[in-house]
């Protein structure tokens, strides 16, 4: 029985991205070769039982649009229910966006589609951004949620090696007797707690239709602080502790560290098969094409490249092409990249239709690695 719906907020701080966001949200971001960041959850929602999913689109969403079109590849194309892409108050500054403290000014615009949320049939609710890439399955925290009786369920990841990640603009949460969520931190400088919030909630759909409603009428304007945050302790809400592999997207520096992970096969095994597949897109290219004298180690090469030079412990998306004597070194060469002849490229994120043309030498750090906007000529 379908129990559950999905509603993706694409409303995300992705000031840190630089030149990357500047022509495109943080959910339509590629990822891994030929995937968007979008492409994962959708693709837990699906493979969960999912089929009515809305998407709150901010920003310049046109090649959003282009990447998700009908929804068929993840089975969204249907005749009920399906994919829908809700209304959003782009002309409204003043009530869109983040403000200082980093809270997302959401509100207003979930208020505008509460009819699409009482038209629905679903029982229950899963609000999610884009910037938390993982397998999981929704119904375990179904589960979870009813096994609770919770009102709000809040999935997080509990981090042994705190001390070693960068939880900068994140939420951070601290649980107590079974999971009950006892405080809440947003943007903190120093986190008390290790628990990372990955701002996916599951609740009741008529819960969430009252919280925005209540709340918006008395001046709200912040899903997070106003509907749940400031009711920390009149509902029950729990945090489900997610055990598998998180990426957490929020800066250009945790892109490519996370898009290097990928290169480890125990990553991308429980990323790409771990509560079923991940679905993108469907293009027809032919395989990629080794010429004599290339050489590759350690990469995750999509296809219809052509690959004459030597690459090493490198991402190549659809469609790139390396000439002769060009060397890559810990890189990302996104979509119809151009490499010319006798190139050395190392730590550089290139972005779409990037064209480097022969000889140049770019060399960045591991922790600041050099980043070429889309369409740009070196």
């Amino acid at each position: 029985m379908d129990l559950i719906m999905g509603l993706i907020d694409l409303n995300e701080n992705c000031n840190e991205m630089l030149e990357m966001a500047r022509l495109r949200p943080l959910a339509a971001f590629p990822f891994a070769g030929r995937y968007r960041l979008i492409d994962f959850v959708l693709s837990n929602m699906i493979n969960s039982g999912v089929s009515n999913v809305a998407i709150l689109p901010k920003g310049n969403y046109r090649s959003l649009m282009d990447h998700l079109r009908s929804g068929k590849e993840w089975d969204l194309a249907r005749k009920k229910d399906g994919l829908f892409f809700l209304f959003s108050n782009d002309n409204e500054p003043e009530v869109v966006g983040y403000n200082w403290s980093g809270f997302s000014r959401n509100l207003i615009d979930l208020h505008n589609n509460l009819d699409y949320l009482r038209r629905s049939s679903q029982k229950y609710v899963v609000v999610t951004g884009s910037s938390m890439v993982c397998n999981l399955d929704y119904r375990d925290v179904a589960d979870f949620h009813a096994e609770r009786k919770a009102d709000i369920t809040i999935i997080y990841k509990d981090y042994e090696d705190a001390e070693e990640q960068d939880f900068s603009g994140a939420t951070m949460i601290e649980t107590g007797d079974r999971g009950r969520v006892m405080d809440m931190e947003v943007l903190p400088v120093k986190p008390r707690s290790k628990k990372l919030s990955m701002t996916m909630y599951f609740l009741e759909r008529q819960l969430l239709i009252d919280l925005i409603d209540i709340t918006v009428s008395r001046g709200g304007t912040s899903l997070l602080r106003d509907c749940f945050l400031k009711n920390l302790y009149n509902l029950k809400i729990y945090g489900y502790s997610f055990p598998g592999y998180v990426a957490r997207i929020h800066s250009y520096e945790s892109y490519f560290k996370r898009s290097m992970e990928l290169l480890q096969p125990e990553v991308y095994q429980e990323l790409f098969f771990q509560n079923g597949s991940i679905y993108t897109k469907v293009k027809d290219e032919p395989p990629t094409k080794y010429l004599k004298d290339s050489k590759v180690q350690g990469c995750l090469v999509a296809n219809g490249s052509i690959i004459g030079g030597k690459i090493k412990n490198s991402i190549m998306f659809r469609g790139t092409r390396v000439d002769k004597d060009a060397k890559i070194t810990n890189s990302i060469v996104m979509q119809k990249t151009v490499i010319g002849a006798g190139a050395i490229l190392e730590n550089v994120i290139c972005d779409k239709d990037v064209i480097i043309t022969a000889g140049k030498k770019l060399k960045g750090d591991p922790n600041h690695p050099i980043i070429i906007g889309k369409g740009s000529v070196i």
